[in-house]
């Protein structure tokens, strides 16, 4: 009954939400690290920045290693999760600034780099072709409400900073153990013995055009993602100040909303569309829409809430619903041994590009304003609606 493909695909997802439920964490308690430990903003960003760039470093070793094509891939994510789940506990019980806060966040990302890539690979070995954009969107719908269970867990009730952590650490640690118990790898991808070790196919994929173009709208769409969930509370916040002269608003709900279940519905809808349409036509629509969502940001900027919240709701899920797509369009166009190397080598890259527009939103809030601070963003989903414009010439794989 567990090796059914839908039992699966519906146990991996649920490692996702579990596991990924630490990604955020502490991004989520910003405001109140900040009050505690008497922090900057431009400090506090590194409680993001660095779990960026621990994922890079992880997702890295893991591609030059080829472990997600080369182990078992549910104990290598179990492994990992319990490993991220340790990190963020400790967190929580012990740490009482950025000097002790920074390295265990790095090496919470280095361990959610055998977590989210394994998962989709994972995903995909339980999925056909014909129904693999549905799976993926699935998955990232999984690990998008992950991403967001902190500021669920923040918004429902007064609990302490430490409290959230340690709950999304608790998460972290359930969804290991269902890995471990519960999670096997699909005959999808399974070459019957491991491949050889091969850790220059992350740089070979990018000779051949179609895994070049899904890479590219890849980074396209990365360059928006991940800023705007980090800076999303903060442009709520700012602009609430503008229109009622309060800045102690409360906008924990009002994220979760945008990013945890409008990104699911998103997610959903993009696979649904990618088996239903094409890869390319799904993926250039949700670029295009989260793009435009980008441009009106300044116009919402002191709209009324209800406005506020429609703008919230569409973009959250637009700028989710085409992560999925890339997984998979990159999942068949790949040599088939080393799928899991390549999309491992996909996130790396594209998460070493989210620790720039994270960095710099800010940035450019202080100069001109949280008003215009999205607009940066912009450059990112017209480049990947482009690449995925021209992907759509690409003759399929035979």
């Amino acid at each position: 009954m567990m090796l059914r493909p839908g039992v699966q695909r519906a146990l991996i997802a649920a490692v996702q939400v579990l596991g990924l439920a630490v990604w955020f964490s502490a991004s989520a308690v910003v405001p109140a690290l900040r009050e505690s430990w008497q922090i900057s903003a431009a400090a506090s960003v590194w409680l993001t920045a660095s779990v960026q760039l621990g994922f890079v470093a992880g997702a890295i070793t893991s591609t030059m290693l080829n472990l997600a094509d080369r182990t078992k891939a549910h104990l290598l994510m179990a492994v990992c999760a319990t490993l991220a789940a340790a990190c963020t506990g400790v967190f929580a019980l012990a740490v009482d600034g950025l000097a002790g806060a920074i390295p265990l966040r790095f090496l919470t990302g280095v361990f959610l780099a055998g977590v989210y890539p394994v998962g989709m690979k994972l995903t995909g070995s339980w999925a056909p072709p014909a129904r693999r954009g549905l799976a993926f969107g699935i998955m990232i719908g999984a690990l998008t409400l992950g991403s967001a269970l902190p500021h669920l867990i923040g918004g429902l009730g007064d609990l302490p900073w430490r409290g959230v952590m340690g709950a999304a650490a608790g998460c972290a640690a359930l969804g290991a153990v269902v890995a471990v118990t519960l999670v096997r790898e699909g005959p999808q991808f399974t070459p019957g013995t491991p491949p050889r070790p091969h850790p220059r196919y992350a740089l070979e994929m990018f000779r051949q055009r179609g895994p070049r173009l899904v890479n590219l709208g890849y980074f396209g769409h990365m360059w928006e993602l991940y800023a705007l969930w980090t800076w999303l509370p903060s442009f709520l916040i700012a602009g609430t100040a503008a229109r009622t002269g309060r800045d102690d608003a409360n906008v924990s709900l009002l994220a979760f909303l945008a990013i945890g279940v409008a990104g699911v519905a998103g997610c959903l809808a993009g696979g649904w569309a990618a088996d239903r349409f094409g890869r390319p036509r799904a993926a250039v629509t949700a670029l295009v829409v989260s793009g435009a969502c980008c441009l009106a940001s300044p116009l919402f900027f002191t709209a009324p809430p209800g406005a506020v919240v429609v703008l919230g709701v569409v973009w959250g899920a637009a700028v989710i619903a085409d992560s999925g797509v890339f997984s998979t369009a990159l999942s068949e166009v790949a040599d088939r041994r080393y799928v899991g190397t390549a999309l491992t080598a996909q996130t790396a890259i594209g998460f070493a590009l989210t620790v720039v527009t994270i960095q710099l939103v800010p940035v450019l809030a202080d100069a001109v304003g949280w008003r215009w601070a999205f607009l940066l963003l912009v450059p990112g989903p017209l480049v990947g609606a482009l690449a995925m414009r021209a992907f759509g010439h690409q003759p399929a794989r035979a």
